[in-house]
């Protein structure tokens, strides 16, 4: 936990002792009433808290705050919807590395009984996306979804009048080169999609290239999905100056 996160609606209110922030600035920083720590707001600038007391049931902080941050970086994830541990990987190493949306999708291959995990029904994927932010000192989170059927997802991303993103899908079978030969421009959004973990079905690759996405590959080694997200990233924000 680099920088301390708190939501626009708790900077008024005690931090309870129970919250696992409360114990991260007492066990793990160990500050004490009168000194700082580092914190940000979700979406919104990064700064000093305070703490000004601690008592039995709460912390008492206060915060002075910097200038808002730059825009995140205009990536898309589209991702077939794995299995709940595998999603939590990719909700905090993307989220820490740094992309503007997240969408997991029902794809042909995808297991539907994933969706029902208490990661999504619960809210719990909200904890790993502050994580990776926190992480990487960064007050951003992404815009996440799991809801959504492939085709649908791709109708979110699809290009507006002004702005047509880079389209590219990731592929073992299919793709004809590779992503480190895409080059994605820095002024124009990419969305990068990147199949469950058996990977996409004949129906998905159909959808995709109808949709306008150019086929890709990470190489000859077979990639955990996990591992080919922060692959792909990697790449694509080197191309694009935003590492």
């Amino acid at each position: 936990m680099n920088l301390v996160l708190f939501a626009p609606d708790e900077i008024a209110a005690p931090l309870p002792r129970r919250d696992p922030r409360a114990r991260h600035l007492l066990e793990v920083l160990r500050r004490a009433p009168g000194e700082e720590f580092d914190a940000g707001l979700v979406n919104g600038p990064r700064g000093k808290g305070r703490i000004d007391a601690v008592h039995d049931d709460a912390l008492a902080l206060s915060f002075t705050w910097g200038a808002p941050p730059a825009p995140p970086d205009a990536i898309t994830l589209l991702v077939g919807l794995p299995r709940p541990q595998t999603a939590r990987d990719i909700l905090r190493d993307a989220t820490t590395l740094g992309v503007s949306a997240i969408h997991f999708v029902a794809a042909e291959k995808s297991e539907p009984s994933y969706a029902q995990s208490a990661l999504w029904r619960d809210g719990e994927w909200r904890r790993h996306v502050l994580a990776g932010a926190e992480q990487a000192f960064s007050t951003q989170i992404p815009a996440v979804t799991a809801t959504h059927p492939l085709a649908a997802a791709l109708a979110l991303v699809a290009p507006d009048a002004t702005r047509a993103p880079t389209r590219l899908a990731l592929d073992n079978y299919e793709a004809p080169r590779a992503l480190s030969d895409c080059h994605p421009l820095r002024d124009k959004p990419l969305v990068l999609a990147l199949g469950p973990e058996r990977g996409w079905g004949a129906r998905d690759r159909a959808q995709l290239r109808a949709a306008g996405f150019e086929f890709a590959h990470l190489g000859s080694r077979v990639l955990r999905l996990e591992t080919a997200v922060v692959a792909a990233l990697t790449l694509a924000k080197a191309a694009r100056g935003t590492l």
